[in-house]
């Protein structure tokens, strides 16, 4: 059997063989990965921080009101959500005694009245027989002691109705006294407002809150004209917030009603609160009047707006990987690719790429499916590429 037999015999066989293996492999190699790509392109950037705890729709003005005194509930003039006027009485307390002080003080005060007119009025008779006495004794009619006798008599007349004087603002003044003393056991209202919550009844009895004891208060007045945010940022975040920045508003309540705002005040000292984050409140008032829909205790989310960059090169940041980095599909081999880029201004939406992408580019934003990694045969997903 020669070679060129062998050769006729044995090549078509390993042909065929290679052939099989080839199209084995060809048809068992693994598919391409589905990914969703997105084109680099321009828009603005803005830098933005975050509440790290839901902040609260507080009112410009809220005081919780009680009684210096405690006491039986005798008039209570106004009921959950009634709309009060500045200096309208709001619940008084029984104070019948300091009524009747009220009215002795006042019938003292009309008695020192009184011993005014007869003391001043005998003072001044006096002080004219002086001046008589010292008359005549200028013409010899009478002595030196006669005349000084009677200036004597007119000087102690005239103490005495200085003291009756003082009698009567002594007496005014217990008036006033007592009138101060009925003001413990009544509540005004300090300011046009909403009464949000009362705590007791008529007939009931009231105790006012003493220091360092968490009572209640006897009404909770709001004036819900004026509100404003108040939300805890992180303290690392705090030195970057100034007063005037712009902030967008979130509410829970009512989410498809964003919001616009500016930084009204940024507290100066950091709040430890056990078990949380150090945090640092801030406070927000809106652009326009936020009154109607709006209700004191409403939480709510802002995003305050550090500085914004407009018209750059943009990705979204969900697409970025640790240490900089974005994953490229390569047109030509189809396979998936690492890029380092240098980045900018960012949030949580997107970021800006000063280098190492250019306008037009696709990187894949789908990094959580399953096989995303470099060096991998990748197709952008059907519909999913964005242009």
């Amino acid at each position: 059997m020669n070679t060129s037999f062998l050769l006729r015999r044995i090549l078509p066989a390993a042909l065929l063989l290679a052939l099989g293996v080839g199209g084995y492999l060809w048809t068992t190699r693994a598919k391409p990965i589905s990914v969703v790509l997105k084109s680099v392109d321009r828009g603005n950037v803005e830098s933005t921080v975050v509440n790290t705890r839901a902040g609260t729709v507080e009112a410009c003005q809220r005081t919780k009101l009680s009684t210096i005194m405690g006491g039986r509930i005798e008039y209570l003039g106004v009921k959950e959500g009634d709309k009060v006027k500045k200096g309208q009485l709001l619940m008084k307390l029984w104070n019948d005694d300091q009524k009747a002080q009220q009215t002795l003080a006042e019938a003292q005060r009309a008695v020192s009245a009184q011993r005014v007119k007869e003391v001043c009025t005998t003072a001044a008779s006096s002080r004219r027989e002086a001046e008589r006495q010292s008359s005549l004794k200028n013409k010899g009619f009478v002595s030196d002691a006669r005349e000084d006798a009677a200036k004597s008599e007119a000087d102690a007349r005239s103490a005495a109705c200085e003291t009756a004087r003082a009698d009567v603002t002594q007496a005014a003044a217990r008036v006033g006294v007592t009138k101060v003393e009925q003001g413990r056991m009544t509540l005004y209202a300090p300011f046009d407002g909403t009464v949000a919550n009362i705590v007791g009844e008529l007939g009931e009895y009231s105790t006012p809150s003493p220091p360092g004891v968490p009572t209640p208060p006897a009404i909770d007045l709001i004036d819900d004209s004026c509100l404003y945010i108040n939300a805890p940022m992180d303290e690392i975040d705090a030195p970057k917030i100034k007063a005037g920045l712009p902030v967008r508003v979130t509410l829970d309540a009512l989410p498809k009603q964003p919001l616009q705002g500016k930084v009204r005040r940024v507290a100066p000292y950091v709040l430890a609160v056990e078990k949380q984050a150090r945090t640092v409140d801030v406070e927000v008032d809106f652009d326009m009047p936020a009154s109607g829909g709006l209700l004191v205790g409403y939480s709510a989310d802002v995003e305050i707006v550090l500085a914004t960059r407009a018209n750059v090169l943009r990705v979204p940041t969900a697409a970025l990987i640790e240490g900089n980095r974005v994953m490229v599909l390569n047109a030509e081999s189809g396979k998936l690719e690492e890029r380092k880029v240098r980045i900018g201004t960012a949030n949580w939406e997107f970021t800006e790429i000063v280098e190492g992408l250019a306008e037009g580019e696709r990187i894949v934003t789908s990094l959580e499916r399953e096989g995303v990694k470099v060096g991998a045969r990748a197709t952008a997903a059907a519909g999913a590429a964005a242009k």
